[in-house]
């Protein structure tokens, strides 16, 4: 289709001059243009007279308009007449997420506070029932004032023609393959995008992001899993919201502060000729700040009123004086009688059972009393103790699920520096499934000497071990005998360990 009837130079509204043409696509054009009165440059999308869904697009836009979430592309100006139709909006600077990505993956964490500040604006889009649809590498923008922007709320699904019965599911998986391409740096669809390669497949579908990249951590692979490649879940729960994925991803760095509202539309946008931005809506959505506090003299009223609360908070200091007294003189009177208030507690206590505690073990060490030098990364080690979830210790990489066949286990051995009993042990795994592990619990850190209390086969994410019966040693040893694919290889991933005990041995 041509849009030789529009060309640079052209002023629509009597404002927006048309100056470069950006692209050209199915009768859609974006040109990067100048608003004449506000001396700023604007995005103008403009349409071939045949184009089929202009009525669509313009609609979306005043709707798009009212959005003030500073992340989200901010609409100025929309219109459709015999002459000419068009869409403004802001003109964003920056590098989005697929030149960001030329030089590889990104570091997960600035990969995760990216997508959770998109997540939570098309959060604030969903309110309004306007959807995106369409989410591509090309949408998300680090701007040049450090600030992220989503563009193309519900303008572009208008353009292009999508609708769907479930834009909530939709939106979050689109937010579930930018966090993909973030941490991976490939894109998980059918064909490359935006220059982004096809993610790797294995059985069928595609891989999960650790197991294309390593050192992605276990709960981002996760929360992609559930975002957007349903047959990885394992029955987890999928993230069907913009919504759901804030949520998971609250706990992300993001990138920077963002500002609580974008500045208002200035009140010489409604000198356009045409119809488009709802200026008032727009001025009465704004967060306006709270209205300063009225105080009235208070005269003698408030005297009064000042005088009665004075003698209530003196007659309450009395009687406090008077308790206090009354105890002492108790005391004194009856000296046996504290003792036997106070011991009633602790016979109470001492009749009921312990409850569960967390025993935290004195140190940890990679242990491969199979392998040739008896060490298994033990320098990473104290990352499964540490109390943080996001770091861990994990295996070398094997060839195969079996360890390469080069032995029959390894593991991680903790030394709980003294004999406690084990009442059970929570290890949060990697999130990729395939993983048989034993718990293993002795008085030496001997292979021999260690007894197997428990067992986990093709486990993942949090697994709990816990003994039929009482198992006391000082050393507890989470033993792998099959490693999931992890990266390309086979790895044994441990975020964190937790030994509960009830009670000293």
């Amino acid at each position: 289709m041509s849009t030789s009837a529009v060309a640079p130079g052209t002023r629509l509204a009597e404002r927006f001059r048309l100056e470069d043409r950006v692209s050209e696509s199915d009768g859609a054009t974006l040109w990067k243009a100048i608003d004449e009165i506000l001396a700023r440059p604007v995005a103008v999308h403009t349409f071939a007279p045949d184009f089929p869904r202009v009525h669509e697009v313009v609609t979306a836009a005043r709707a798009a308009s009212r959005l003030t979430d500073p992340r989200l592309t901010q609409v100025f100006d929309a219109a459709e007449d015999d002459k000419h139709a068009y869409v403004v909006s802001e003109w964003v600077t920056g590098e989005t997420l697929t030149d960001l990505l030329a030089n590889g993956p990104l570091e997960p964490e600035r990969a995760a506070g990216l997508v959770a500040e998109a997540a939570e604006a098309l959060a604030h889009a969903h309110e309004a029932r306007l959807y995106h649809l369409c989410l591509r590498p090309a949408h998300l923008v680090w701007t040049t004032g450090n600030t992220v922007k989503v563009l193309g709320v519900a303008v572009d699904a208008a353009m292009y023609g999508l609708t769907t019965d479930q834009p909530a599911l939709d939106d979050a998986e689109g937010l579930g393959r930018l966090l993909y391409a973030g941490l991976t740096g490939h894109w998980p669809g059918d064909e490359e995008e935006g220059g982004l390669p096809a993610a790797p497949m294995t059985d069928g579908h595609f891989c999960t992001p650790r197991q294309v990249t390593a050192g992605v951590p276990g709960y981002l692979d996760t929360v992609t899993v559930r975002a957007c490649l349903p047959e990885s879940r394992k029955g987890q729960g999928a993230l069907s919201s913009p919504a759901d994925i804030t949520e998971a991803l609250a706990g992300v760095a993001r990138p920077m502060p963002i500002p609580i509202s974008y500045p208002s539309t200035p009140a010489v946008a409604s000198a356009s000729h045409t119809e488009g931005l709802d200026v008032t809506h727009r001025n009465q959505t704004t967060v306006s700040p709270l209205p300063p506090v009225q105080r009235r003299q208070q005269q003698g009223g408030g005297s009064a009123l000042n005088r009665v609360l004075m003698t209530i908070v003196v007659l309450l200091v009395i009687a406090a004086v008077g308790v206090g007294a009354w105890t002492v003189g108790r005391s004194l009177g009856s000296g046996t009688e504290p003792e036997a208030q106070q011991s009633t507690p602790s016979t109470t206590g001492s009749s009921s059972s312990a409850p569960t505690q967390t025993v935290k073990p004195a140190k940890a060490k990679g242990f491969d009393p199979l392998g040739d030098d008896g060490d298994e990364k033990s320098d990473k080690a104290g990352l499964a103790i540490d109390g943080k979830p996001s770091t861990f210790w994990e295996t070398q990489g094997y060839a195969t699920a079996e360890l390469g066949n080069l032995k029959k286990g390894v593991g991680l051995l903790l030394d709980m520096g003294k004999s406690v009993q084990v009442s059970d042990v929570v290890a949060t795994l990697g999130s990729s499934p395939g993983a048989n592990v034993e718990l293993k619990v002795g008085d030496a850190p001997e292979l021999g000497s260690l007894k197997t209390v428990a067992t986990a086969k093709d486990a993942s994410g949090k697994t709990t071990l816990k003994p039929d019966q009482a198992a006391t040693g000082q050393y507890v040893l989470i033993w792998f005998t099959r490693v999931p694919a992890d990266a390309g290889k086979f790895h044994g991933t441990i975020y964190e360990v937790v030994v509960h005990s009830p009670g000293s041995a």
